[in-house]
């Protein structure tokens, strides 16, 4: 059945409300939830898909939950798709902060709610790092992929370089490697054999 006819815009609208409605954390700590619904519950995306929807919404302007479920949303349905998938993922953010906005000066001070997102924040770490190892069994295990991905976490992580043009870099190595020293490698692969 074709992927189009097979998920309502509803389903996609539900899942990305359920994904925006319980996960705190911010963008990345979305990405293995939306993953797990995105590639292992509702099929609509591949591993490889993921990899290049974040990598995407990672270098376009905005948040990169709301990027990835509108990328999710287009690949779906296309345009109405994306529609449900963003407003899924942003409602309930947007209700909350607005029923909120009206309490968070009374309990600013209050000690269980600052240990309540003490514990929160730890726990958030913990789901991006699992993003991390699952989005990496996407790559190939070659010398490139390992270096193209330290310098970038060295550019990013350390030197605290923007993002943006450190993908835009690794896009141009890539494409590069492809062209140009990937082939020689081959041909002298198959020389040796």
């Amino acid at each position: 059945m074709d992927q189009e006819k097979s998920s309502s815009l509803w389903t996609l609208f539900a899942s990305f409300f359920k994904i925006g409605a319980f996960t705190f954390g911010g963008g990345y700590a979305m990405i293995p939830i939306i993953e797990k619904e995105a590639i292992e519950k509702q099929h609509w995306i591949t591993d490889s898909d993921m990899l290049d929807i974040i990598a995407i919404a990672e270098s376009t302007p905005g948040v990169l939950a709301v990027n990835t479920a509108t990328f999710v949303g287009y690949k779906v349905r296309r345009f109405w798709g994306s529609v449900a998938a963003t407003l899924g993922v942003v409602l309930p953010a947007f209700l909350l902060i607005s029923v909120l906005s009206y309490f968070i000066a009374q309990v600013r001070d209050n000690l269980w709610v600052a240990a309540a997102f003490e514990g929160i924040r730890a726990a958030v770490v913990v789901l991006i790092l699992n993003a991390v190892v699952k989005l990496s069994k996407g790559c190939k295990k070659d010398w490139f992929n390992y270096a193209l991905m330290g310098v970038s976490f060295l550019l990013v992580a350390l030197l605290n370089l923007p993002v943006i043009p450190v993908i835009l870099g690794a896009a141009i190595l890539g494409i590069l490697y492809t062209l140009f020293v990937l082939p020689k490698m081959q041909a002298r692969e198959k020389e040796g054999k």
